[in-house]
């Protein structure tokens, strides 16, 4: 046997990685899907419209493609959650359900901030959802992208925000929380745009999100503006360290996950992660855009679709994102 067809000892004997048919969704950016613990998967995303929040289920991760989705909240026609809906999360905790979002008055849709919506139904379909009111940080300005997380017993947030005093645009933060719509304690910086491929276009750390595996904590981030320049970076911490230590945290000086010319698949991020139905196959969720070049404004651009790979882990236990998998069928054109 050749060389070339020697099998790779790291994956011999091991099942083949699922694969699944991309893009998964249309026309929704900053994806989010949890599986929970009724075995179903639960999505929501970015409507291109920015002015709703929607929520699709199915008991296989190929079926949010063609399950019906439910509007459940709609901006108000007035007001501070009036414009720019962006990035929600659904996340159930302590036996409720939270929606986490981005959203901005009308008249002034960029005073983006932070806010939660409360559903006590077992059914997220169902019930009520509660405005809890804004996510208040250390300090009103922009902010966006927020996400939970438990860790050693303590929950948290990340989100992006701008910092006072600082030229960049949004960078990343986290802080411990009293209850699910309520920061505790201080706030610390995790990550500021440095490198040149977080500062094109803008100064731009947003998207966190986190996976803990092999004794590590790894956060997850997007960089840069939101054409095909936009890529994914990577925070790690040790999970016995104290994640409120902005020491405990390192960071990749290079992206780990960015657009492919071979693929077609330009402007990868905004990623959550969840598990494939065999239970224990850690997948990456991003949208993608399947050209390079934007006509206008890339935000009014509807075509970042929601995608989904397979993540392989490296011998040291290392997350590695490979590159952008290409669209299954042909990419419909620009409307």
């Amino acid at each position: 046997m050749s060389r070339a067809a020697a099998p790779d000892a790291r994956t011999a004997g091991r099942p083949a990685l699922p694969t699944y048919r991309n893009p998964l969704i249309r026309h929704r950016a900053d994806p989010h899907i949890t599986r929970h613990t009724d075995g179903r998967y639960y999505f929501t995303a970015t409507a291109p419209e920015y002015d709703r929040i929607v929520l699709r289920r199915s008991r296989t991760l190929q079926g949010l493609a063609i399950a019906d989705e439910r509007v459940v909240w709609r901006a108000h026609a007035r007001g501070e959650m009036s414009a720019h809906i962006w990035a929600p999360e659904l996340h159930h905790i302590d036996g409720a359900w939270y929606l986490y979002f981005a959203a901005a008055p009308a008249d002034d849709e960029w005073k983006i901030r932070m806010w939660v919506l409360e559903n006590l139904d077992p059914d997220p379909f169902k019930g009520s959802w509660t405005e809890k009111g804004q996510l208040t940080t250390a300090w009103d300005t922009f902010s966006l992208d927020a996400t939970t997380f438990t860790h050693r017993g303590s929950r948290y947030l990340a989100w992006a925000q701008h910092e006072p005093g600082t030229e960049g645009n949004t960078g990343l933060f986290l802080s411990e929380m009293a209850d699910p719509w309520t920061l505790t304690g201080p706030q610390i910086r995790l990550s500021t745009p440095e490198y040149a491929w977080e500062t094109v276009g803008f100064e731009v750390n947003e998207g966190p999100s986190v996976i803990e595996r092999h004794g590590r904590v790894f956060l997850t981030y997007s960089a840069g503006a939101t054409d095909h320049h936009y890529c994914m970076g990577l925070l790690t911490a040790d999970a016995g360290g104290d994640l409120m230590d902005p020491a405990s945290w390192s960071k990749s000086p290079v992206p780990v996950f960015t657009s492919d010319d071979r693929a077609g698949q330009y402007g990868p991020g905004h990623n959550c992660f969840t598990v494939a139905e065999d239970g224990h196959t850690d997948l990456l969720v991003y949208h993608a855009r399947p050209y390079k070049q934007i006509e206008g404004d890339p935000l009014q651009d509807p075509n970042r679709h929601t995608r989904v790979q397979a993540i392989t882990w490296t011998e040291d236990g290392r997350p590695d994102f490979g590159t952008p998998v290409a669209d299954a069928f042909p990419s419909v054109s620009r409307p």
